[in-house]
């Protein structure tokens, strides 16, 4: 019979090796602070957007894993206005989006903070405001396992079962015990920032105390565990990169749940980690991109043309799927379909918009040209 790493007379004593992991850990390292130094260089304005699509990404991404789907756009507000920066309330349409956005700017302005129930609670109520079927700001109390499952009804197929209930607030007290005690200063501090996300990530999803967002709520946690590592808000998504091949996450997270020895869950968070700080600075290049477009451009472009192109790179390095064509350009812009076609046709000529893919004719789609 399976007993998961909670059910062992070793829980919650993780061990681990290191063998084989220094390179990466230094390389982590190095990247940080390569990171920080190239956005550090930038004009404020620039590292204030660099800064806030990298929480764009993490808000979104992080729901998208737990299979929501949230409006990059009212994320985006939300977290502008958290910033101070003169959006107005009645542009969030999406509560959820609101709350996403407001749980990244608090997790990267307390992260020296110590971690708290009453922290974890405010997180939770962030995430889910007033739903009325779910807990909210407060540890599960039903007496029904909280099981992971897959596969079909009659044939479903259990890959964990988290503690009951009952155990939670012991389990919760003594994991915030243990996480304010091993950061940098702690009394049993853990020195490696990235060895300490993972464990307090595999930790909290294991005890599971929420009825609902443990995920969310656990990748805030290994970002908070990140940024006091390194002593600063850490500049990447875990999220994003977790949410592309979420596939491996779950699975790696299975195998880490069924043994307090960690070291393959540990190798998988640094890989991971690692890949983050890939797109971080992708996004940082995608972000000084963006600068030097609408330097080139800005003036020749029409109020219209401004906002549809503000609002394709607000999806992202890779814009809008499948391209901008007429009929998305008419939803934007509500203009008819042949000053849709007129301002793209403008875009092409002065080189601010190149093709699609392959596509011709009355499927023809384009991005910007960045």
């Amino acid at each position: 019979m399976i007993r998961y790493n909670w059910q062992q007379t070793d829980w919650p004593y993780f061990t681990y090796s290191l063998s084989g992991f220094e390179d990466k850990l230094f390389v982590f390292t190095e990247k940080i602070g390569r990171i920080s130094g190239i956005l550090e260089s930038l004009p404020e304005d620039i590292q204030q957007e660099t800064l806030i699509n990298l929480m764009l990404e993490e808000a979104v991404k992080t729901s998208e894993i737990e299979g929501e789907y949230l409006s990059r756009q009212d994320v985006l507000s939300s977290i502008r206005k958290k910033l101070g920066l003169h959006v107005s309330p009645s542009m969030i349409k999406d509560s959820k989006a609101a709350g996403a956005g407001e749980l990244m700017i608090d997790v990267r302005k307390s992260f020296q903070e110590p971690l708290t129930k009453q922290k974890l609670f405010n997180w939770h109520r962030m995430l889910f405001g007033d739903k009325e079927n779910v807990k909210v700001g407060k540890w599960r109390t039903h007496k029904e396992p909280i099981q992971v499952i897959s596969g079909a009804m009659g044939k479903e197929k259990v890959h964990f079962e988290a503690p009951p209930s009952a155990r939670v607030p012991m389990e919760m007290d003594r994991f915030i015990s243990w996480f304010n005690e091993t950061k940098p200063i702690g009394e049993k501090q853990i020195q490696n920032a990235p060895i300490r996300s993972a464990i307090a990530h595999l930790y909290f999803e294991t005890i599971h105390p929420f009825e609902d967002g443990n995920g969310r709520i656990g990748r805030a946690i290994a970002e908070k565990a990140l940024s006091q590592g390194i002593g600063r808000p850490v500049l990447l998504s875990l999220s994003e990169t977790i949410e592309s091949s979420k596939k491996d996450y779950y699975e790696a997270l299975k195998k880490g749940q069924r043994s307090n020895e960690i070291t393959e869950w540990i190798h998988y968070f640094i890989n991971t980690l690692l890949h983050a700080q890939e797109r971080a600075e992708q996004q940082i290049e995608f972000t000084l991109r963006k600068v030097k477009f609408f330097d080139k451009y800005e003036e020749l472009l029409n109020d219209r043309q401004k906002k549809v192109i503000k609002r394709i790179l607000d999806e992202g390095p890779g814009g809008f799927e499948g391209g901008m064509n007429a009929r998305k350009y008419k939803g934007i812009t509500k203009v008819s379909k042949a000053t849709a076609t007129r301002d793209i046709q403008q875009l092409v000529d002065m080189g601010a918009f190149i093709r699609y893919g392959e596509a011709g004719g009355r499927s023809t789609s384009y991005r910007v040209n960045l």
